[in-house]
């Protein structure tokens, strides 16, 4: 049998419940609900170490990351992926406009054939003009403040349509890659897109899908924090569309990559797969964005941020020549992929890999399996108050220990160490988190923890991380 070639598409930010599959109605996606319908869909698919890099770094390694280490560069001594896969002849292909994986020498092209950058996300030292640009919004709404938003501003400021945003320029260099490269088999196409993450500035024929007529301020970069202390009902709503809209806009380019595939006869042998690193919440436990951050006096602070499901599940949809599609309820995540990915292409998983292949899962066999998955922060920081200075030269503090959430099939557990408040939600019966139930059920969290404890035991963490959380007080 011959490899088959693979494409592995990533879209940060991306909310599971934005599919149709997946009990989403508000937003459109037709062409990844018509891909949905060919596809491997995996129900209790999660982030596992979160956000954006240490996610990537589970993915890169098939190893947890969040046990060891914060979001950092691309570990120099693990194997990675791409290492393996170009060994065993495969050509490998890095297409991203996502900018934290290669600003900064992070370093995640290693062992890639090739790789190509889209310039201009976010806060990627791109372009310096012009030099006065137009703020959609106040700045005291605005995350990262105004330099951010600024260099975003700049970057996008020559654009004249559609095709010159994020997702057509992505999207638009990979089937031209796949044109010229369609022969070079097997091959490994890796897509990495920004969007939806923020800033949000879809076209307007997108927005205007969600909230036609709005006229008020276009908050496209908000803060991370509870969203009435400096939003109007309004303005949140408008937030939504404009996210919505970004959604939209990645679908329609999946669209146009799966088209592409299929005219040059390539899905016949070629693994297709959708995913996302993580969520966002937008209102949901009041809160706008991923986490509790605010600035203070040039400082980054971070606040005590749990992890609730509108951030913690994902999409994972995998497209498989000759299986047939169906619907599979494994606790998996990031840490799976890389396993997954080599066993489809007949290549060895090294025996340091700790993620797990969901080829025998797919093929009906029965297997034995893990019962929960963790999603969670780095827990390399000791509690309280710790300081750490990013690559960019700002000051980062974390005020309180990072939670860590453990996900089972009907009971969620968020905790952090011995002490901090712990959460227990009855999943089944309150999908949303609302009702802390942890001082009901104390055996329920205490079993919980139990199994977050081994899993961080078995990774091999150390003491000094260890310690803080062997106890848990309900």
């Amino acid at each position: 049998m011959k490899p088959l070639n693979i494409v592995l598409f990533i879209s940060d930010t991306f909310r599971r419940d934005n599919l149709t599959i997946h009990g989403g109605r508000e937003v459109h996606t037709p062409y990844l609900d018509r891909f949905a319908q060919s596809a491997q869909v995996f129900e209790r698919a999660y982030c596992g170490s979160f956000p954006t890099v240490p996610s990537r770094t589970d993915l890169f390694t098939g190893k947890w990351t969040f046990p060891h280490r914060d979001w950092s560069s691309l570990p120099r001594e693990e194997t990675v992926l791409a290492q393996l896969l170009s060994e065993a002849g495969y050509t490998t292909m890095m297409i991203i406009d996502t900018p934290h994986l290669l600003n900064y020498g992070y370093h995640f092209d290693r062992g890639f054939t090739a790789f190509e950058w889209i310039r201009g996300q976010e806060n990627d030292r791109w372009r310096t003009d012009p030099v006065e640009v137009e703020y959609p919004f106040s700045l005291n709404k605005c995350r990262l403040g105004e330099r951010t938003l600024r260099q975003y501003l700049r970057n996008v400021a020559n654009r004249q349509s559609e095709e010159d945003y994020f997702p057509a320029r992505t999207v638009g260099a990979a089937m031209r890659w796949l044109e010229h490269n369609a022969r070079q088999k097997p091959f490994f196409l890796y897509l990495d897109l920004f969007d939806p993450h923020e800033p949000w500035d879809p076209p307007r024929h997108y927005t205007d899908l969600y909230d036609p007529g709005y006229e008020g301020e276009e908050v496209i970069y908000p803060q991370y924090w509870y969203w009435r202390d400096f939003l109007t009902e309004a303005e949140l709503n408008h937030c939504r569309a404009l996210y919505r809209g970004e959604v939209t806009m990645v679908d329609y380019w999946f669209g146009r990559l799966m088209a592409r595939l299929e005219s040059l006869n390539l899905l016949d042998d070629t693994v297709v797969i959708f995913t996302a690193d993580h969520g966002f919440y937008i209102g949901e436990h009041g809160i706008i964005g991923k986490a509790l951050f605010e600035e203070r006096e040039g400082r980054h602070i971070f606040h005590r941020s749990p992890i609730y499901d509108e951030v913690a599940r994902i999409p994972l949809l995998m497209y498989i020549p000759g299986v047939k599609p169906a619907t599979h309820d494994a606790f998996t995540g990031f840490v799976d992929l890389m396993p997954t990915l080599l066993e489809l292409a007949g290549v060895e998983i090294p025996a340091e890999v700790q993620g797990k292949s969901l080829v025998p899962p797919m093929r009906g066999e029965r297997v034995e399996w893990r019962d929960f998955f963790v999603t969670s922060w780095a827990i390399v920081h000791q509690p309280g108050e710790t300081v750490s200075r990013a690559v960019d030269g700002t000051e980062r503090v974390v005020l309180s220990p990072r939670p860590s959430t453990v996900h089972e099939r009907d009971w969620t557990l968020i905790y952090s160490v011995a002490g901090d408040e712990v959460e227990l939600y009855h999943t089944a019966t309150d999908p949303g988190q609302m009702r802390n139930v942890a001082r009901e059920h104390p055996d329920v969290a205490r079993r919980l923890h139990a199994k977050f404890l081994k899993l961080l035991e078995e990774c091999g963490t150390r003491e000094e991380y260890l310690q803080p959380r062997r106890e848990i007080r309900v």
